[in-house]
């Protein structure tokens, strides 16, 4: 909890699971707010062990808490009794901000529904997050990213080679955070409204709308009529400046240079290859378009013949559009990135993490700090709800709450 954010003082009770609705919490924490994390007793978030998964990273910490639950203060709450019911409503009544992303037979078996609280607290502002949206006969359907953002929306039948290769698997929380950004943006946009008129109000994201937009190029396109071609090959893309190539050293760069005409004789500089530019094949984008095939035919071995790093300097001083295919671990130490303030330290104990990508001049965010171990802020928070001490040592007798 910051003193000094931009949202301090904001309480957020964040009673979701795993990626999306969690990780708009955070953001919200990464600017000050205080975020509660609302878990069983038990296990607390399936999140928690998601990490230990066969094919994962071998990590010996929870490296997935570590990013989507940073900065939050975690109270083990058993919603299923009376007295955990009671707990949340207070908690409620005193917040700003309710986190959800229970399917709606849950939310609707632990009255966890907008109707359910509203009227608990006029100003709360209720964010929902579901697979597929929360009207139609899918809105009780469970899903995860690489079912309802990735593999729905067409992105996973698009990302592939090319139309005679399998559609490409998506990586675990690819669109959970891309989500986590939009359900953070409509709690904000609610939160501004509130400001306007002193009312709170529901906010909503569904993983699949978030995968459409994401997919908006190439949607919007069939939306109005459009056919979409088959992909082709890599050797047989419409534009040869626009596509990968491999280096000496086994590596890959990606060509964008979409201002071509500008580029283009800087790029033959690059290649040391002057004379392409008066071949009448390459001299002018329709000719370089129709003569593809060739021009790639020509660049491919050319690329082959240098490192990487060669390449890099030598695309990078004649001021071209290029992006190298990098790896997890060299994003990990990316000098720009650790720059700009996207991997920062943690403030109480040793290691990085992945900032979120939300900027705003002149508010400082939080510096991050290690995600709560299950039920660490238990007694803490219901401390300073209201409750005494002898009813909290109630409920730890009867397991309502547990505690560290």
């Amino acid at each position: 909890m910051d003193d000094t954010g931009l949202f301090a003082g904001l309480k957020v009770l964040d009673c979701a699971s795993f990626i999306a609705g969690p990780a708009a919490a955070t953001i919200l924490s990464d600017f000050g707010a205080d975020v509660i994390k609302i878990e069983p007793p038990g296990e607390g978030d399936s999140y928690r062990w998601l990490g230990k998964r066969p094919g994962g990273p071998v990590c010996a910490e929870d490296f997935a808490s570590m990013i989507t639950n940073r900065n939050k203060r975690s109270l083990a709450l058993d919603l299923k009794s009376a007295d955990g019911q009671a707990i949340l409503r207070r908690l409620i009544s005193q917040a700003d901000v309710f986190v959800t992303n229970y399917p709606l037979g849950v939310r609707e078996k632990l009255h966890l529904t907008w109707e359910d609280l509203h009227s608990l607290n006029p100003r709360l502002i209720y964010a929902g997050l579901s697979a597929y949206g929360e009207i139609g006969p899918e809105a009780s359907k469970t899903g995860f990213d690489a079912t309802a953002y990735w593999a729905r929306s067409g992105l996973m039948d698009l990302v592939r080679v090319d139309a005679e290769t399998m559609p490409a698997r998506s990586v675990a929380g690819m669109g959970d955070h891309p989500t986590a950004l939009a359900l953070f943006g409509g709690i904000v946009s609610a939160l501004y409204r509130r400001e306007k008129t002193g009312r709170g109000g529901k906010v909503s994201a569904s993983l699949l709308a978030t995968g459409l937009f994401s997919n908006g190029y190439m949607l919007q396109a069939v939306l109005l009529g459009a056919s979409l071609p088959p992909r082709p090959k890599r050797e047989d893309s419409s534009n040869a400046l626009a596509g990968m190539y491999q280096t000496l050293d086994g590596r890959w760069i990606t060509l964008a240079m979409l201002a071509e005409e500008r580029q283009w004789p800087a790029f033959l500089t690059a290649l040391n290859r002057p004379d392409l530019g008066t071949d009448p094949r390459f001299a002018t984008q329709p000719p370089r378009r129709a003569n593809a095939r060739a021009l790639f035919d020509i660049l491919e071995p050319i690329f082959l013949t240098k490192t990487l790093a060669d390449w890099r300097t030598l695309l990078d001083q004649a001021g071209l559009t290029f992006g190298i295919v990098g790896t997890t671990e060299e994003a990990a130490e990316d000098a720009q990135a650790h720059l700009i303030g996207a991997i920062r330290p943690f403030a109480d104990r040793p290691g990085m993490t992945i900032d979120s990508p939300v900027q705003l001049d002149g508010e400082a965010k939080t510096t991050p700090r290690q995600f709560p171990q299950l039920g660490q802020h238990s007694i803490e928070i219901l401390l300073e709800a209201g409750y005494e001490q002898a009813e909290i040592d109630g409920f730890l007798a009867r397991a309502v709450i547990a505690a560290q």
